[in-house]
């Protein structure tokens, strides 16, 4: 049985906003399976909003860059937040955007390759590393190509920490396409419609929702008719078209690119860190055992 730390149970309260010692029964319950602890305070009912979030933790900068009919968008990440506002690690988003976007790199590696600045981006990186003191590195980018009768658009948050890049099927619509990135950037949808959902994830939150209702003590014969309203609100929740647009909530994402003859081709949403557990400092300790040796 997998040991049930006092740091797992401070994580699940954060995580679901349920008392330490339901916490503590729902890790021992299921063997210390964050996931699945999350899972079983849902179907007791105990946790009725818990989000599995990726755990936010590396530091950077998201960099867009948009020319004619291409677009990227990258991450490129490094060890604290002060670097991103250091001017050269600055140009190096940019220039590793722009590299990516003009050539097209099927993967990481073959983006290293690519000539930026005075060497590749794998040598500017380098170089970058060496000259600020941090580990800097680039993990992840999307491109777009689109047509002259399409839009893109795009959006910054906070000088970075989050980009967004949209694929409009509609030509000279930069506003909407930017109105809807900054929609994306404040809502983070996870599909453009609920037909893009996986079958499977469909199926894991059925199941869920199943036994939330059961535990609920619902008679069998309305339990069906709760799942399915349960699951279509879900599905509303995490689907772009269908969340209400942040500048109007009367109407939806989908409505207002109706009402402007637009459509959402794709679209590509970073957040700084999302799904690095960040090292947990504890300077005390440290200090200590400098004093220790």
């Amino acid at each position: 049985m997998a040991k049930v730390t006092a740091a797992l149970v401070k994580e699940l309260r954060d995580m679901t906003g349920v008392g330490m010692m339901d916490a503590k029964k729902a890790l021992v319950a299921v063997d210390g399976d964050m996931d699945a602890a999350v899972d079983y305070l849902r179907e007791k009912g105990m946790a009725k909003a818990a989000k599995k979030a990726d755990r936010i933790a590396a530091e950077g900068l998201t960099g867009i860059y948009a020319e004619g009919n291409i677009a990227a968008l990258t991450e490129i990440n490094s060890e604290t937040d002060f670097v991103s506002k250091n001017e050269q690690f600055q140009t190096l988003v940019g220039n590793i955007t722009e590299a990516i976007a003009k050539e097209n790199p099927a993967t990481l590696e073959d983006a290293n390759k690519l000539n930026s600045g005075e060497g590749t981006i794998e040598s500017e990186i380098i170089s970058a590393t060496t000259t600020i003191g941090e580990k800097i590195s680039l993990r992840r980018f999307v491109r777009f190509e689109k047509t002259e009768g399409e839009t893109f658009g795009s959006y910054l948050h906070m000088g970075g920490r989050i980009g967004v890049l949209v694929h409009l099927d509609a030509a000279d619509k930069e506003d909407v396409a930017r109105d809807v990135a900054m929609h994306i950037a404040a809502i983070n949808p996870l599909y453009t419609t609920r037909d893009e959902v996986p079958a499977d994830k469909i199926e894991h939150e059925t199941k869920v929702l199943t036994e939330q209702a059961l535990n609920e003590g619902k008679p069998a014969n309305i339990v069906e008719k709760m799942i399915k309203g349960r699951l279509s609100k879900w599905l509303s929740e995490i689907s772009l078209v269908d969340q209400p647009f942040v500048k109007d909530p009367d109407q939806t994402v989908g409505d207002y690119l109706k009402a402007h003859g637009a459509s959402v081709k794709e679209f590509a949403r970073f957040e700084v860190g999302e799904g690095i557990e960040k090292r947990q400092e504890n300077f005390a300790d440290e200090v200590m055992s400098q004093v220790k040796k």
